[in-house]
This record gives C-alpha cells, sequence and structure tokens, in this order.
C-alpha cells in the first residue's frame, strides 16, 4: 500500500526533518501542535496543521486518542511518531494499527519486547550477545540485595532512554535514595516507575549499531555511530565511522546487531546500543526501536535517507539493498545545540531567541527546530538543533565542524555552542582518548579554556564592533544614511560604556560616512564599516578584517558576537527609558528561594516551622525534562512554604522562605 498522507505527531526539529523528506518523496504531511507551539516552524511547514489544545503533555502530544482522533479526521494513511514522546508507546503502534492506521515503526510486541530494558537483556543473552551483570527486582528487593552489589553500580529506568532514569551510586548509604529517585523520573517521563541495576563499567565507550530490517525477514545495518561525548548521560556530540573501532570489532557488532534483530522479528530503523571497555570487549546495552536523534551521521556517510527507508518498509516493500551494498564514505560529526548554560551545571536555558542565524556550506546539514527568532519554551527538550558535517577525513570534519559553529549566532539565550567548539579542539578528544565521562573529565579545563578565550578577544574590536553597528542601527529604519542624519563631528566627544557589567571609557574623536576614529582603554583605533545586512556586521579595525553578528535586545543592550564568543555592551548615555535601573536593595528577599527556570512543582519536602540543615533538597521542579533540586544554603527554619506538588512556577515565585539559625 502507498502512503499518500502522513501525521508526524512530534514537533520540533524531528518533525520538521520528516517532514522535509516526506514532501520530497511527494506525500502531504500533517502537523499538530500545542497552542504554545501555534507558530512553531513544524505547524508553518505542514500541509495541514491541527491543534492539540492547551495543556500539559498528556493533554497534548501525548495524547494518543486525540493524535488517532486527527488522523482519522484529515485522512492520513499512516502515523510517524519520531523520537520521543509515543514513539516507543507499544499501545499507541497498536491504536494506530486499530484504527486503520500505519504506524512508521516497528510492531507494538518489538516496541514492548525491546522497550524494557530487563526484558531486552535477556532477549540479547538468548541470541548470544555478550551484557554486562545486572540484578533485577522492585525498589524493596534491590535495597536488600545491596550487600551483594559491587559498588559503584547503574540504577536504570526498565523502561528509559534518551539518558533519562540513569544514575551512577558509589555507597550502598545512596542506594535508597537514588532508587526511589530513579523510578519517581521513570513513572513520570516513561509511564513506568520500574528500575534495575546493572555493573557499573568505568570509563566505557558508547557505540551503537544503525539497522533497517523490512517486514520479509531481511535484515542490514549502516555501520556504527560513536556517541561517547555525553553530558549526564545525553549525547552531545557523535560521529561515524567510530575512530575507535577495527574492521574485525565493527563487523562483529553489525553481525550481533542484525542477528538480535533477525531473532526477534523486526522491522523498521532501529538502533542497538553497546558499551565498549578499554579492552574492545562490547556489551549490549539497549534497542532503541525507533529513528535516533543523531541518525544523520549515518546519512551522511553512507547516503541513505532513514526516513525514506522507514516509509518504504511501513508500505510493505522489501529492503532494496543487501549488506555488502553499504558503504562507510568519508567522516562525519554532529554536534547538538542545546538551550543550555554549560558553566552553570547545563542547567536549561529557555527564553526568548531575539537573533538566529545558521551557516551555510558545502558539506555543513542543520536540522534544527526554528528558522527566525523563536522561544524556546520550558516544557520541552532544550534541544534547538544538531549541527552535522561531512568531511574526507576525521580532521577535516572536526575543521568544518569548528569553522561552522564560529558562524552560528544564537542571541536571548544560553547555549552550548561555546562548549562543543571547545570540546572540538579538545587534544584528548582530538587524540581520540575519550569516554563516556569525557565532559567529567574534561569539564573544568573545557570551562576555563572557553573562559580564556573569551577574555583574549581584543578590547578594541569588540568596541569597534559595537560602535559601528550603534550609530549605524537606525539605518534599518531610516531610507537614508545616519551619518548624513547626525552630520560629521569636528570636536572629540566621549562617553561611557559598559561591557559585560565593567565600564569602559571611549573618546571618538572623528567620525566619518563608513569609518570611526576612537580611544578605549588608551588604544587608539581606527575602525571602518564594510557591510551590515541581517545582523552580520562585516568591518576593519586597525586594518584587520573582522566578521561580527550583532544584534539590539529589548532592554537597549547590543550583543557583539565575535567567532562563537558574545559579548553584552550598552552605552551609558543611551539608557532605554522604558527600562527600570533601580537597584532592589534591602527588599527582604533574603533567604527566598527561587526556581532556576519556569517548570511545575513535583515534590515538596518540608512545612513551614521545620528546621533544614545546609544542603537538605526543600523542593523539587521539573523543567525541560529535568528534575532541579532546590535546596538549603545553609542551617535554617522554614518560614513560609507558598507552593504545593503540582502547581507551575516562573522564576519570579517565591517558593520557601527560610529563616537562618543564629549559631
Amino acid at each position: 500500500m502507498k502512503i499518500n498522507k502522513i501525521l508526524i505527531a512530534n514537533r520540533g526539529e524531528i518533525a520538521v526533518r520528516i517532514m522535509r523528506t516526506v514532501q520530497q518523496l511527494g506525500r502531504q504531511a500533517v502537523a499538530v501542535y500545542a497552542e504554545n507551539d501555534a507558530h512553531s516552524w513544524h505547524v508553518e511547514m505542514a500541509d495541514e496543521a491541527y491543534s492539540l489544545g492547551d495543556g500539559s503533555l498528556k493533554e497534548t502530544y501525548l495524547d494518543s486518542e486525540k493524535i488517532i482522533g486527527i488522523a482519522l479526521h484529515c485522512g492520513a494513511d499512516a502515523i510517524h511518531p519520531g523520537y520521543g514522546f509515543l514513539s516507543e508507546n507499544p499501545l499507541f503502534a497498536e491504536s494506530c494499527e486499530k484504527n486503520g492506521l500505519i504506524f512508521i515503526g516497528p510492531d507494538a510486541n518489538n516496541i514492548r519486547l525491546m522497550g524494557n530494558k530487563i526484558a531486552a537483556r535477556a532477549k540479547a543473552v538468548a541470541f548470544g550477545l555478550p551484557v554486562s551483570q545486572g540484578v533485577t527486582g522492585d525498589a524493596a528487593s534491590l535495597l536488600n540485595q545491596a550487600d551483594n552489589l559491587h559498588f559503584p553500580v547503574l540504577v536504570k529506568a526498565a523502561a528509559g532512554g534518551g539518558g533519562k532514569g540513569m544514575r551512577i551510586v558509589r555507597s550502598k548509604d545512596d542506594l535508597a535514595e537514588t532508587l526511589a529517585s530513579t523510578s519517581r523520573e521513570a513513572l513520570s517521563y516513561f509511564g513506568d516507575g520500574n528500575v534495575y541495576i546493572e555493573q557499573f563499567i568505568e570509563n566505557p565507550r558508547h557505540i551503537e549499531i544503525q539497522i533497517l530490517a523490512d517486514q520479509h525477514g531481511n535484515v542490514v545495518h549502516l555501520f556504527e555511530r560513536e556517541c561517547s561525548i555525553q553530558r549526564r548521560y545525553q549525547k552531545i556530540i557523535e560521529e561515524s565511522p567510530s575512530p575507535t573501532l577495527k574492521a574485525d570489532i565493527r563487523h562483529k557488532m553489525g553481525d550481533a546487531a542484525v542477528n538480535l534483530c533477525k531473532g526477534i522479528g523486526y522491522r523498521s530503523a532501529g538502533t542497538i546500543e553497546f558499551l565498549v571497555d578499554a579492552q574492545m570487549n562490547f556489551y549490549f546495552l539497549e534497542m532503541n526501536t525507533r529513528i535516533q536523534v543523531e541518525h544523520p551521521v549515518s546519512e551522511m556517510v553512507t547516503g541513505f535517507d532513514l526516513v525514506e527507508q522507514q516509509i518504504y518498509i511501513a508500505e510493505g516493500n522489501v529492503l532494496s539493498v543487501q549488506q555488502s551494498d553499504i558503504h562507510q564514505n568519508g567522516h562525519a560529526i554532529e554536534c547538538r545545540i542545546y538551550a543550555e548554560d554549560p558553566s552553570n551545571n547545563f542547567m536549561p536555558s529557555p527564553g526568548m531567541i531575539h537573533y538566529y542565524h545558521q551557516p551555510e556550506k558545502a558539506h555543513l546539514r542543520i536540522d534544527s527546530s526554528l528558522c527566525r527568532p523563536s522561544e524556546v519554551q520550558s516544557f520541552y527538550d532544550p534541544m534547538i538543533s544538531k549541527l552535522v558535517v561531512w568531511g574526507e577525513t576525521r580532521e577535516r570534519a572536526i575543521c568544518l565542524a569548528k569553522s561552522s559553529l564560529e558562524k552560528y549566532a544564537i542571541h536571548g539565550i544560553r547555549t552550548n555552542i561555546s562548549y562543543l567548539h571547545e570540546v572540538l579542539q579538545n587534544e584528548s578528544y582530538i587524540k581520540n582518548d575519550i569516554s563516556t565521562n569525557f565532559c567529567e573529565i574534561q569539564g573544568q579545563i573545557l570551562l576555563e579554556a572557553i573562559n580564556e578565550k573569551n577574555v583574549a578577544t581584543p578590547l578594541e574590536a569588540i568596541v569597534a564592533g559595537f560602535l559601528l553597528h550603534n550609530f549605524s542601527y537606525p539605518l534599518t529604519e531610516l531610507s537614508s544614511n545616519i551619518w548624513e542624519q547626525i552630520g560629521y563631528w569636528r570636536h572629540a566627544m566621549g562617553f561611557e560604556i559598559r561591557m559585560d557589567g565593567v565600564q569602559k571609557q571611549v573618546v571618538v574623536h572623528k567620525l566619518q560616512r563608513d569609518s570611526i576614529h576612537f580611544e578605549v582603554d588608551g588604544k587608539e583605533v581606527h575602525a571602518q564599516l564594510k557591510a551590515l545586512e541581517s545582523g552580520q556586521l562585516e568591518y576593519k579595525c586597525n586594518e584587520q578584517q573582522l566578521l561580527a553578528f550583532v544584534s539590539l535586545k529589548n532592554d537597549g543592550v547590543t550583543i557583539v558576537q565575535l567567532g562563537i564568543h558574545q559579548y553584552m555592551l550598552l552605552r551609558l548615555d543611551q539608557l532605554d527609558e522604558t527600562m527600570d535601573h533601580s537597584q532592589h536593595q534591602g527588599n527582604g528577599n533574603e533567604g527566598s528561594l527561587f526556581a532556576p527556570m519556569p517548570g511545575k512543582v513535583i515534590k515538596v519536602h518540608v512545612t513551614e516551622g521545620m528546621t533544614v540543615k545546609r544542603g537538605a533538597v526543600l523542593v523539587v521542579v521539573e523543567a525541560m525534562k529535568m528534575e532541579n533540586n532546590i535546596v538549603a544554603s545553609t542551617t535554617s527554619m522554614v518560614d513560609q512554604v507558598n507552593i504545593k506538588e503540582g502547581d507551575m512556577v516562573d522564576t519570579k515565585t517565591q517558593l520557601v522562605h527560610l529563616k537562618e539559625i543564629e549559631g
């Protein structure tokens, strides 16, 4: 059966990416959206779009009945679930089939079987795959076996995935609390609170095999992806081929993945994930019965469109290739762009992006959730886009990835772009001396290197870009040249600017039609404007040719980006009259605790009148698929508790007020 209309039961970059292939194949793409996503790119791209209404995820993107109802209403033939949300929900796959809709993915039995990590391990053993040692059972039975465990161990959600529901436990004393929190997180994200414990392999590599399987028993693999660069078990850089594997191990892992899929009668795209130790022993980790976030790197080196293959398989077609037809060509690297602050433990950074520019180069692909300034909301995963490059060699791919990140501008929120850039030039990464602990081991070194390079950027280059933009900015709203509007000064003028919180004195000696001669920090600077279009400022600073991305925030602050580094500048003689510049001192906020970002209160551990010790967890706020513990900074008495479980809070909501206990 040919599929003519496909509803994409997802949002963000994966919905956009699926739609691109659907429309290239001449099929119709249908979007669904929560009301807070009404202006999203995937809605704009779709041939048809239908609202899921307001409400929580359970009431929108996780409401299978509502989504199937829309599919039937619009005459869709099939539903593609993308990744996350309902993609590995066997009940959703069954419901699609019962309603005469093709589920573009595996059948419900395989989703159910391989979605449970305990059952999946058992199947892996049955088909000869090596697995690490593990212990299963409910929380009580796992605690009873604590004396027999060799720490450290890894506590995992049985239905987990995507780095969620995983925690290392290094001491028996921490096991009970970790089991409870992991179970709670698993129930929230996956609807299944069961957990298990497995052997923790020190400094492993994370390598996965991409497979394709049709409905006729044919299975092939598209080789491997190295996914060892992770933070909090979430992959941030992936590459193919793995620089780690030798040909014989690559062959064995590929065969193991194919054998498992043949053994369980799998169909569609899927991924078999392995941990690899220092001796190149590999252990089955899990199977993901869906398209993966990092699938583009496999596409880049093999030439296959995996979404296209999923659609053909769902139509009942036989795979058009055999294993001998598939080859790895060159090297691909993917960098995941997240709205997060690496300097603050990768805390998500939702908010309004007021300026967005993505690079365009040969052998560069960007799968993005947006194409213009947009809001990154706290309700969803913080990933903005994926930057994927291809090179003839790993070295060339690394160079292209670095230069592309330098031309990626996202202003208004924190992102991990500078962190990714620093990883790519880290000596250990270049030498492939990596493991899943790379970010933990190298984290402080990476952050210090970012800061050193940020400080090392010449002050005069930053200020020159700021002043050229500052004097030229009204050009965007005036038909004539602003230099002609204001005239050319004959005498020096002086004013103060604030750059990243530090005040600097600027003296302008000469201002001409397209140039400025000024002094800052005792340095004479000649800056010449070459071009200013769509926030891209081309200019010369003391004869050095530069390109900056410059934008103006609503509060009057100008962001100047040189390379990957951003600087915030403000002319103090041009304060925006709409801004509140008062200093809120002595406002009684001492002892007040607030959420680090908008989210939902999922646990309140304290009541008014309680005494709490330093470090005690008072409230747990869930935001952007992450639990945030609000803790006491000192021994205190709980004066006020202003929220309850289930409340939605923002960063201005006072959660708890504490009174310090003297002595």
